[in-house]
Protein backbone atom coordinates (compact mmCIF):
# COMPACT_ATOMS: atom_id res chain seq x y z
CA UNK A 1 0.00 0.00 0.00
CA UNK A 2 2.61 2.66 0.72
CA UNK A 3 4.27 1.80 -2.27
CA UNK A 4 1.11 2.51 -4.43
CA UNK A 5 0.64 6.14 -2.13
CA UNK A 6 3.68 7.20 -2.99
CA UNK A 7 3.16 6.56 -6.84
CA UNK A 8 -0.31 8.17 -6.79
CA UNK A 9 1.92 10.94 -4.51
CA UNK A 10 4.40 11.71 -7.08
CA UNK A 11 2.36 11.49 -10.30
CA UNK A 12 -0.02 13.73 -8.68
CA UNK A 13 2.46 16.00 -7.80
CA UNK A 14 4.02 15.66 -11.58
CA UNK A 15 0.78 16.59 -12.76
CA UNK A 16 0.11 19.58 -10.48
CA UNK A 17 3.27 21.16 -11.11
CA UNK A 18 2.10 20.88 -15.23
CA UNK A 19 -0.89 21.85 -14.21
CA UNK A 20 0.61 25.17 -12.57
CA UNK A 21 2.79 25.57 -15.25
CA UNK A 22 -0.16 25.42 -17.89
CA UNK A 23 -2.30 27.74 -15.46
CA UNK A 24 0.38 30.62 -14.94
CA UNK A 25 1.30 30.51 -19.11
CA UNK A 26 -2.82 31.04 -19.70
CA UNK A 27 -3.09 33.24 -17.26
CA UNK A 28 -0.05 35.40 -18.65
CA UNK A 29 -1.58 36.05 -22.21
CA UNK A 30 -4.74 36.68 -20.85
CA UNK A 31 -6.75 33.41 -22.64
CA UNK A 32 -9.64 32.87 -21.35
CA UNK A 33 -10.66 29.39 -19.99
CA UNK A 34 -14.62 29.01 -21.13
CA UNK A 35 -16.15 25.97 -20.48
CA UNK A 36 -18.37 24.07 -23.09
CA UNK A 37 -22.26 23.86 -21.66
CA UNK A 38 -22.63 19.74 -21.05
CA UNK A 39 -24.71 18.63 -23.69
CA UNK A 40 -26.95 15.73 -21.58
CA UNK A 41 -27.80 12.84 -22.27
CA UNK A 42 -27.82 11.20 -26.26
CA UNK A 43 -29.35 7.96 -27.89
CA UNK A 44 -29.71 7.65 -31.89
CA UNK A 45 -33.54 6.86 -32.29
CA UNK A 46 -32.82 4.27 -35.16
CA UNK A 47 -30.98 0.81 -35.26
CA UNK A 48 -30.94 -0.61 -38.29
CA UNK A 49 -30.13 -4.64 -39.04
CA UNK A 50 -30.85 -7.34 -41.65
CA UNK A 51 -32.46 -10.58 -41.67
CA UNK A 52 -31.42 -11.93 -44.84
CA UNK A 53 -33.04 -9.68 -47.23
CA UNK A 54 -35.25 -7.98 -44.65
CA UNK A 55 -34.22 -4.69 -43.43
CA UNK A 56 -35.47 -4.43 -39.73
CA UNK A 57 -35.58 -1.06 -38.25
CA UNK A 58 -35.83 -0.73 -34.16
CA UNK A 59 -37.41 2.83 -33.51
CA UNK A 60 -36.64 4.62 -29.63
CA UNK A 61 -40.06 5.58 -29.17
CA UNK A 62 -38.85 6.96 -25.29
CA UNK A 63 -37.46 6.08 -22.15
CA UNK A 64 -38.24 6.75 -19.12
CA UNK A 65 -36.83 6.42 -15.29
CA UNK A 66 -39.44 4.40 -12.84
CA UNK A 67 -38.62 4.08 -9.05
CA UNK A 68 -39.22 0.64 -7.32
CA UNK A 69 -38.81 -1.86 -9.98
CA UNK A 70 -39.74 -4.81 -7.32
CA UNK A 71 -43.33 -3.88 -7.51
CA UNK A 72 -43.03 -4.08 -11.12
CA UNK A 73 -40.71 -7.33 -11.66
CA UNK A 74 -40.59 -9.14 -8.28
CA UNK A 75 -43.58 -8.93 -6.73
CA UNK A 76 -42.91 -12.48 -5.59
CA UNK A 77 -39.85 -12.51 -3.81
CA UNK A 78 -38.62 -10.82 -1.07
CA UNK A 79 -36.45 -7.15 -1.00
CA UNK A 80 -33.79 -8.71 0.46
CA UNK A 81 -33.40 -11.52 -2.65
CA UNK A 82 -34.44 -8.35 -5.27
CA UNK A 83 -31.66 -6.65 -4.24
CA UNK A 84 -29.02 -8.86 -4.19
CA UNK A 85 -29.57 -9.88 -7.26
CA UNK A 86 -29.87 -6.59 -8.65
CA UNK A 87 -26.48 -5.65 -7.19
CA UNK A 88 -25.02 -8.91 -8.73
CA UNK A 89 -26.18 -7.66 -12.12
CA UNK A 90 -24.44 -3.99 -11.53
CA UNK A 91 -28.09 -2.11 -11.52
CA UNK A 92 -29.70 0.04 -8.30
CA UNK A 93 -32.83 -2.00 -7.18
CA UNK A 94 -34.76 1.79 -6.06
CA UNK A 95 -35.16 2.21 -10.10
CA UNK A 96 -34.98 1.66 -13.63
CA UNK A 97 -35.16 2.87 -17.03
CA UNK A 98 -38.36 1.71 -19.32
CA UNK A 99 -37.57 1.62 -22.93
CA UNK A 100 -40.44 1.40 -26.20
CA UNK A 101 -39.19 0.29 -28.83
CA UNK A 102 -41.50 -0.60 -31.94
CA UNK A 103 -39.95 -2.00 -35.19
CA UNK A 104 -40.35 -1.26 -38.51
CA UNK A 105 -39.81 -3.92 -41.20
CA UNK A 106 -38.80 -3.46 -44.39
CA UNK A 107 -39.30 -6.67 -46.81
CA UNK A 108 -38.73 -5.09 -50.09
CA UNK A 109 -42.18 -5.18 -50.71
CA UNK A 110 -44.09 -3.67 -47.87
CA UNK A 111 -43.22 -1.29 -44.99
CA UNK A 112 -44.69 -3.18 -41.56
CA UNK A 113 -44.54 -1.64 -38.56
CA UNK A 114 -44.79 -3.49 -35.46
CA UNK A 115 -46.79 -1.43 -32.58
CA UNK A 116 -47.41 1.78 -32.88
CA UNK A 117 -45.52 3.32 -29.82
CA UNK A 118 -47.24 5.69 -26.64
CA UNK A 119 -48.37 8.35 -28.74
CA UNK A 120 -49.15 12.48 -28.90
CA UNK A 121 -49.79 12.12 -25.03
CA UNK A 122 -46.63 10.81 -23.85
CA UNK A 123 -44.90 13.53 -25.23
CA UNK A 124 -41.45 14.75 -24.93
CA UNK A 125 -40.25 11.91 -23.00
CA UNK A 126 -42.34 9.13 -25.06
CA UNK A 127 -44.31 9.01 -28.17
CA UNK A 128 -41.40 9.88 -30.42
CA UNK A 129 -41.62 6.97 -32.82
CA UNK A 130 -42.81 9.01 -35.54
CA UNK A 131 -39.75 11.06 -35.30
CA UNK A 132 -37.33 7.96 -35.19
CA UNK A 133 -39.31 6.44 -37.87
CA UNK A 134 -38.22 9.96 -40.23
CA UNK A 135 -34.94 9.35 -38.72
CA UNK A 136 -34.92 5.61 -40.50
CA UNK A 137 -35.38 7.52 -43.89
CA UNK A 138 -38.91 6.50 -43.98
CA UNK A 139 -42.45 8.73 -43.45
CA UNK A 140 -45.95 7.42 -41.64
CA UNK A 141 -47.61 7.65 -45.61
CA UNK A 142 -45.13 4.77 -46.59
CA UNK A 143 -46.21 2.17 -43.78
CA UNK A 144 -48.08 -0.34 -45.79
CA UNK A 145 -48.73 -2.48 -42.60
CA UNK A 146 -49.36 -2.18 -38.80
CA UNK A 147 -49.21 -4.75 -36.43
CA UNK A 148 -50.53 -4.72 -32.80
CA UNK A 149 -49.26 -7.18 -30.81
CA UNK A 150 -51.33 -6.38 -27.62
CA UNK A 151 -53.52 -3.70 -26.55
CA UNK A 152 -51.50 -2.27 -23.79
CA UNK A 153 -51.55 1.61 -24.02
CA UNK A 154 -47.91 1.81 -24.74
CA UNK A 155 -48.46 0.09 -28.24
CA UNK A 156 -51.54 1.35 -29.15
CA UNK A 157 -51.37 5.31 -28.16
CA UNK A 158 -49.68 6.18 -31.55
CA UNK A 159 -52.30 4.70 -34.02
CA UNK A 160 -53.91 8.51 -34.31
CA UNK A 161 -51.98 11.86 -34.29
CA UNK A 162 -54.31 15.29 -33.79
CA UNK A 163 -57.22 13.24 -34.08
CA UNK A 164 -56.45 11.01 -37.53
CA UNK A 165 -55.12 8.14 -38.51
CA UNK A 166 -51.45 8.31 -37.60
CA UNK A 167 -50.44 5.88 -40.41
CA UNK A 168 -53.16 7.07 -43.14
CA UNK A 169 -52.70 4.64 -46.25
CA UNK A 170 -51.88 1.21 -43.45
CA UNK A 171 -53.67 -1.70 -43.05
CA UNK A 172 -54.22 -3.50 -39.72
CA UNK A 173 -53.03 -6.55 -38.26
CA UNK A 174 -53.61 -8.25 -34.66
CA UNK A 175 -54.58 -11.60 -32.58
CA UNK A 176 -58.34 -11.85 -32.89
CA UNK A 177 -58.41 -13.54 -29.08
CA UNK A 178 -57.02 -9.98 -28.07
CA UNK A 179 -59.30 -7.85 -30.30
CA UNK A 180 -62.15 -10.04 -28.58
CA UNK A 181 -61.00 -9.68 -25.08
CA UNK A 182 -60.74 -5.74 -24.77
CA UNK A 183 -63.61 -4.90 -27.54
CA UNK A 184 -66.11 -6.83 -25.47
CA UNK A 185 -65.24 -5.11 -22.17
CA UNK A 186 -67.25 -1.71 -21.38
CA UNK A 187 -65.66 1.04 -23.06
CA UNK A 188 -65.47 2.90 -19.96
CA UNK A 189 -63.72 0.18 -18.12
CA UNK A 190 -60.55 0.91 -18.09
CA UNK A 191 -57.48 2.92 -19.69
CA UNK A 192 -57.31 0.21 -22.13
CA UNK A 193 -60.60 0.13 -23.08
CA UNK A 194 -60.87 3.65 -23.20
CA UNK A 195 -57.86 3.98 -25.32
CA UNK A 196 -59.05 1.18 -27.61
CA UNK A 197 -61.89 2.62 -27.97
CA UNK A 198 -60.49 5.39 -29.39
CA UNK A 199 -57.83 4.25 -31.37
CA UNK A 200 -58.35 0.70 -32.30
CA UNK A 201 -61.96 0.61 -32.95
CA UNK A 202 -61.86 3.23 -36.10
CA UNK A 203 -59.51 1.69 -37.28
CA UNK A 204 -61.69 -2.02 -37.39
CA UNK A 205 -62.75 -2.04 -40.98
CA UNK A 206 -59.22 -1.90 -41.94
CA UNK A 207 -58.23 -4.32 -39.64
CA UNK A 208 -57.67 -8.33 -40.27
CA UNK A 209 -57.56 -10.87 -37.28
CA UNK A 210 -55.62 -13.49 -37.24
CA UNK A 211 -54.11 -16.27 -34.78
CA UNK A 212 -51.20 -18.52 -34.66
CA UNK A 213 -49.21 -19.32 -36.99
CA UNK A 214 -50.78 -17.13 -39.31
CA UNK A 215 -49.31 -15.07 -41.95
CA UNK A 216 -48.67 -11.30 -41.76
CA UNK A 217 -46.31 -11.02 -44.85
CA UNK A 218 -44.35 -13.66 -46.60
CA UNK A 219 -42.13 -14.57 -43.71
CA UNK A 220 -43.73 -12.91 -41.03
CA UNK A 221 -45.76 -15.91 -38.86
CA UNK A 222 -47.60 -14.81 -35.60
CA UNK A 223 -46.30 -17.03 -32.39
CA UNK A 224 -48.84 -16.86 -29.54
CA UNK A 225 -47.53 -16.00 -25.98
CA UNK A 226 -50.52 -15.94 -24.00
CA UNK A 227 -49.80 -14.47 -20.69
CA UNK A 228 -49.00 -10.68 -20.24
CA UNK A 229 -52.24 -9.93 -22.09
CA UNK A 230 -54.98 -12.59 -23.10
CA UNK A 231 -54.05 -13.02 -26.60
CA UNK A 232 -50.40 -11.54 -26.83
CA UNK A 233 -48.72 -12.01 -29.80
CA UNK A 234 -44.53 -12.64 -30.88
CA UNK A 235 -44.25 -12.75 -34.29
CA UNK A 236 -40.90 -14.63 -36.10
CA UNK A 237 -39.07 -13.04 -39.14
CA UNK A 238 -37.66 -15.55 -41.21
CA UNK A 239 -35.68 -14.40 -44.71
CA UNK A 240 -32.93 -16.59 -46.53
CA UNK A 241 -32.30 -18.84 -43.23
CA UNK A 242 -32.12 -15.90 -41.29
CA UNK A 243 -34.65 -15.67 -37.81
CA UNK A 244 -35.39 -12.82 -35.70
CA UNK A 245 -38.22 -13.09 -32.93
CA UNK A 246 -40.12 -9.97 -32.49
CA UNK A 247 -40.77 -10.79 -28.83
CA UNK A 248 -43.12 -7.69 -27.55
CA UNK A 249 -43.88 -7.82 -23.68
CA UNK A 250 -43.21 -11.33 -23.18
CA UNK A 251 -40.37 -10.85 -20.84
CA UNK A 252 -40.07 -7.39 -19.92
CA UNK A 253 -36.28 -6.71 -17.98
CA UNK A 254 -33.02 -7.89 -19.40
CA UNK A 255 -32.12 -9.49 -15.66
CA UNK A 256 -34.93 -9.41 -13.67
CA UNK A 257 -37.47 -11.40 -16.30
CA UNK A 258 -34.95 -13.22 -18.29
CA UNK A 259 -32.23 -14.19 -15.26
CA UNK A 260 -35.73 -15.05 -13.10
CA UNK A 261 -38.63 -16.16 -15.34
CA UNK A 262 -40.55 -17.06 -12.63
CA UNK A 263 -40.67 -14.02 -10.69
CA UNK A 264 -44.02 -11.84 -10.95
CA UNK A 265 -44.33 -9.01 -13.27
CA UNK A 266 -47.07 -6.38 -12.18
CA UNK A 267 -48.28 -5.58 -16.06
CA UNK A 268 -48.81 -9.21 -16.88
CA UNK A 269 -52.14 -10.11 -16.49
CA UNK A 270 -52.28 -13.34 -15.84
CA UNK A 271 -48.69 -14.17 -13.98
CA UNK A 272 -49.23 -18.00 -13.65
CA UNK A 273 -49.48 -18.49 -17.21
CA UNK A 274 -46.45 -15.60 -17.77
CA UNK A 275 -44.19 -16.97 -16.79
CA UNK A 276 -44.95 -20.26 -18.03
CA UNK A 277 -44.86 -18.39 -21.32
CA UNK A 278 -41.33 -16.25 -20.76
CA UNK A 279 -40.02 -19.65 -19.83
CA UNK A 280 -41.38 -21.40 -23.15
CA UNK A 281 -39.89 -18.85 -25.24
CA UNK A 282 -36.27 -17.98 -23.79
CA UNK A 283 -35.73 -21.65 -23.80
CA UNK A 284 -36.44 -21.70 -27.54
CA UNK A 285 -34.53 -18.29 -28.02
CA UNK A 286 -31.47 -20.29 -26.54
CA UNK A 287 -31.78 -23.57 -27.68
CA UNK A 288 -31.80 -22.56 -31.27
CA UNK A 289 -30.18 -19.06 -30.67
CA UNK A 290 -32.77 -17.05 -32.59
CA UNK A 291 -31.89 -13.31 -32.11
CA UNK A 292 -34.43 -10.82 -30.21
CA UNK A 293 -36.11 -7.50 -30.45
CA UNK A 294 -37.67 -7.07 -26.85
CA UNK A 295 -40.07 -3.92 -26.48
CA UNK A 296 -38.88 -3.34 -23.30
CA UNK A 297 -35.10 -3.85 -23.43
CA UNK A 298 -32.18 -1.44 -23.45
CA UNK A 299 -32.62 0.71 -27.01
CA UNK A 300 -31.23 -0.53 -29.59
CA UNK A 301 -33.25 -3.29 -28.06
CA UNK A 302 -31.69 -6.51 -29.85
CA UNK A 303 -29.97 -9.54 -28.23
CA UNK A 304 -29.33 -13.17 -27.84
CA UNK A 305 -30.65 -15.59 -24.52
CA UNK A 306 -28.12 -17.91 -22.81
CA UNK A 307 -28.98 -20.36 -20.56
CA UNK A 308 -27.60 -19.70 -17.08
CA UNK A 309 -28.31 -21.87 -14.09
CA UNK A 310 -32.09 -22.33 -13.40
CA UNK A 311 -32.80 -18.58 -15.78
CA UNK A 312 -31.01 -17.04 -18.72
CA UNK A 313 -28.78 -14.10 -19.45
CA UNK A 314 -29.36 -11.42 -22.14
CA UNK A 315 -26.56 -11.06 -24.56
CA UNK A 316 -26.80 -7.49 -26.16
CA UNK A 317 -26.20 -7.51 -30.60
CA UNK A 318 -22.98 -6.54 -31.18
CA UNK A 319 -22.31 -6.75 -34.87
CA UNK A 320 -23.76 -10.41 -35.76
CA UNK A 321 -27.29 -8.10 -37.31
CA UNK A 322 -25.69 -5.77 -39.10
CA UNK A 323 -26.60 -4.67 -42.63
Amino acid sequence: MGRVKIDLTRRAALLGAGGMAVGATLASTGIAQAAAEKQGAMVRPVSRYGVGDFEVNTLLDGAVPVGDPQKTFGMNVDADTFNAHSSANFIPSDSFTAFFTPTLVNTGNELVLFDAGVGEGGRPARGNMRAALESAGYTPEQVDVVVLTHMHPDHIGGLMEGGAPAFPNARYVTGQQEYDFWSGMDPEANGVTKLMAKNVKPLADKMTFIGGGDSVAPGITAVPAFGHTPGHMLYMLENNGEQLLLAADFANHYAWSLAKPEWEVRFDMDKEAAAATRKQVLDMLASDKVPFVGYHMPFPAVGYVEANGGGYRYVPESYQLRM
